[in-house]
């Protein structure tokens, strides 16, 4: 699933491609997402143009000019986006096209379909998909002391707990590993009983690690490759995830995988606790 590292990557990748140019048309092949893609989409697209674009947790957000409203667009389990003038004609599993007046288009591809592309004529931040989210990790308001303030009583894992949207948006599963490894916290552990000094160094371990993945293009397991066409990187790096079974790189303990809401978990019983 791409998480926060893949959504930005892709966000960089399209954005010089689609602002600030007029749409000429907008072409759905197969409206069966996650959501329906609404009907009238082409018209609401037609003769408008993309003032910016960016990134709430997972939603890319596409503004019109002249604040006539906006497009949330998700890439679900599989999806991809392509800003391109030499795209061939579409095949199976490339659902839509938005199709500028200068020859670029954008074109959507998603095997598994549980993407979305969606419109408002309100503000973005409103949207009942939106409103609720909790802050960006890489944003001012993000660090320990939220962190430990939002974990008072709770029993949920720490892991899950800071993969919750709703206490902190972007912190998918295989960044989740990776930060408590680097802050030394047993994914299991009660979120609850974790101190603000340990919450302090997991904030940090988990704007390094997020960076660190929008440096490297994110992460490519299966299918994942960026606007152009070119897989991330950030799998390199990777310290824990997707290597139970293997020597921690640090003691040289074996990692120890288990399944945490049914989410590989992988960590060193020696080095976190």
């Amino acid at each position: 699933m791409p998480e926060l590292p893949e959504v930005e990557t892709t966000l960089k990748g399209i954005s010089k491609g689609i602002l600030h140019k007029k749409i000429g048309s907008f072409d759905c092949r197969d409206k069966r997402l996650r959501w329906p893609i609404p009907t009238d989409m082409g018209s609401f697209l037609k003769n408008q143009s993309f003032e910016n674009a960016y990134r709430r947790g997972k939603y890319i957000i596409l503004n019109l000019a002249d604040k006539k409203g906006s497009v949330l667009i998700h890439l679900g389990m599989s999806g991809k986006l392509r800003i391109s003038r030499d795209l061939k004609s579409p095949v199976k599993h490339e659902h839509w096209d938005i199709n500028f007046n200068d020859g670029w288009t954008l074109r959507y591809t998603d095997v598994r379909k549980f993407g979305a592309l969606l419109k408002t004529k309100k503000d973005p931040s409103d949207h009942i998909l939106i409103k609720h989210l909790g802050p960006e990790p890489l944003g001012n308001k993000f660090n320990g002391e939220y962190l430990f303030e939002k974990s008072r009583k709770k029993t949920l894992p720490i892991k899950n707990f800071i993969m919750d949207s709703k206490i902190v948006v972007g912190v998918g599963n295989i960044y989740a590993n990776e930060a408590l490894y680097m802050a030394g916290i047993r994914p299991t552990k009660k979120s609850g009983l974790i101190s603000r000094g340990k919450y302090e160094e997991l904030s940090r371990s988990i704007v390094i690690t997020l960076k660190d993945a929008i440096e490297a293009g994110g992460t490519t397991l299966k299918d994942y490759t960026n606007a152009k066409e070119a897989p991330g990187y950030f799998k390199k790096e990777l310290k824990v995830y997707d290597r139970g079974g293997e020597q921690c790189l640090k003691c040289k303990k074996i990692l120890k995988e288990i399944r945490q809401s049914n989410r590989q978990t992988v960590y060193c019983t020696n080095c976190q606790n």
